[in-house]
């Protein structure tokens, strides 16, 4: 999937709440349309995150696990 990235999230290392409420913050600060790529290593960022983006109208383009590293790609909604 050839998509352009805005901006890069880290939060690896960090385990619930933490990896959505920064994520919130950071979404917060973003223009409708523009992509934030996330990077966590909390499982339950699996389900959380999907949840976020549909809860607050954000579309999650990609969500990929490998090596207990998850990565999302979410498009900020308006």
């Amino acid at each position: 999937m050839d998509i352009q990235v805005d901006y890069e999230m880290d939060a690896c290392g960090l385990y619930c709440p933490e990896p959505v409420m920064m994520l919130h913050n950071r979404v917060r600060d973003m223009v409708a349309g523009e992509v934030l790529r996330v990077i966590a290593t909390d499982p339950s960022t699996q389900r959380d995150i999907p949840k976020f983006c549909a809860f607050l109208g954000h579309e999650l383009l990609d969500q990929a696990a490998a090596d207990d590293r998850f990565e999302y790609l979410i498009r900020k909604g308006s």
